[in-house]
């Protein structure tokens, strides 16, 4: 663009102003793109939810558990199509920072349930063969080194240790892969049966179930006949669709969207100031140059034009430089893996983030930009002078 060396000479003119303003809204937008990755992990529950399916927990809490026979009451009534449970193992891999996501499972039918779970055919039928055979995520493969064919001794807080043993131990027989790039790949899954053998206490007790139906519309229909199925029971149920029973986790430390937006609106609003505090001083001290390019012949919108291309220039480039070095960092790896079982930054955050640069350009450079367009050749002159 031909007006580009006057926007230049522009930015140039204090150069410690603007690389210090550029360095504002570089780390605001550094700020925002790690306040997305961070959304985006509590949010990768609920947006890998599957819409045909359903989770039915204690109607107290999750942490009490159901038994293992509401399997088969709940396969009889008219829309499911297939049930499969889980419960919560909690254990610790060799020391307590090391925590991540495992739970006993049915193998077959828990793979059918969960096609977003890829392994390869020869690692199943190595499941299926092992009774102390357990699978595990991408993420967590690598985050502790593991590979096919490792025991792998875990500790449980919760159900305890096998009689007469000083920890669990599994045979890592597969390693699983995510369908998409946003599938926690962080689980360990083990066999029920190995679970059911060995624990020492509430035999015959699941965590929840997950429950494919027919037809995702009649998901609060289904949702209300199982609930009242085991309506009055020792055992009362909870059952809601899987993406609300995602979102139900995030709830517990927060409402995560409301804490992003909130952090992000202070701190756009703070760099907004910034930048139009720039821009009007910049404009103020140009008054007798913006006079003299309107004399050789600048109309007033080109004046205009010039001002606010300054701010966004200022905006896109301090704003993309932010976002391009958290995206470097985010590639990098997982930084807190055993809180944050997926961390990625989302393509909508990089195009809302370009989005917020260019809008902070147009906001911060507008009233600048109208006091330059409104400029009076004489008046601009005599203030020079």
């Amino acid at each position: 663009m031909k007006f580009l060396p006057l926007v230049w000479a522009g930015l140039k003119r204090k150069k410690l102003r603007t690389i210090l303003t550029l360095l504002s809204i570089f780390i605001a937008f550094t700020l925002f793109a790690f306040l997305g990755a961070i959304q985006e992990a509590f949010r990768s529950g609920v947006t890998m939810a599957g819409l045909d399916r359903l989770i039915t927990r204690h109607k107290v809490s999750l942490i009490q558990t159901l038994p293992e026979t509401y399997k088969n009451r709940i396969k009889t009534l008219p829309g499911v199509a297939d049930v499969v449970h889980q419960t919560w193992f909690g254990g610790i891999y060799q020391d307590p920072k090391n925590f991540f996501p495992n739970m006993p499972v049915e193998p077959e039918s828990f793979l059918l349930m969960f096609p977003e779970f890829v392994i390869k055919d020869t690692e199943k039928q190595a499941w299926l063969a092992t009774r102390t055979g357990a699978i595990v995520g991408r993420a967590t493969a690598d985050r502790f080194k593991w590979k096919v064919g490792d025991r792998i001794p875990i500790k449980s807080p919760i159900w305890d240790q096998p009689k007469g043993e000083a920890q669990w131990e599994f045979e890592l027989v597969g390693i699983y892969q995510g369908a998409k790039k946003a599938t926690d790949t962080s689980n360990l899954f083990f066999r029920y049966d190995y679970f059911e053998e060995a624990r020492q206490r509430d035999k015959g007790q699941v965590g929840w179930f997950t429950i494919r139906i027919a037809n995702p519309d009649q998901a609060a229909e289904i949702a209300a006949q199982i609930d009242e199925t085991f309506a009055n029971s020792p055992y009362e149920t909870k059952t809601e669709p899987e993406g609300a029973f995602a979102a139900g986790f995030a709830q517990q430390i927060g409402d995560i969207g409301a804490i992003v937006m909130a952090v992000v609106a202070a701190v756009f609003f703070t760099i907004l100031l910034v930048a139009g505090n720039t821009m009007a001083q910049s404009v103020r001290e140009r008054t007798e140059e913006l006079g003299v390019l309107k004399a050789m012949g600048f109309s007033n919108r080109l004046v205009l034009w010039l001002v606010l291309l300054e701010s966004c220039f200022i905006a896109l480039i301090g704003g993309g430089g932010g976002l391009a070095a958290a995206w470097l960092i985010i590639s990098a790896g997982n930084p807190v893996p055993n809180l944050l079982p997926l961390f990625m930054l989302p393509t909508h955050t990089l195009v809302q983030g370009g989005l917020f640069a260019l809008g902070l350009g147009l906001v911060a450079g507008a009233i600048p930009a109208f006091q330059a367009m409104q400029l009076k050749i004489s008046e601009a002159l005599r203030r020079g002078g």
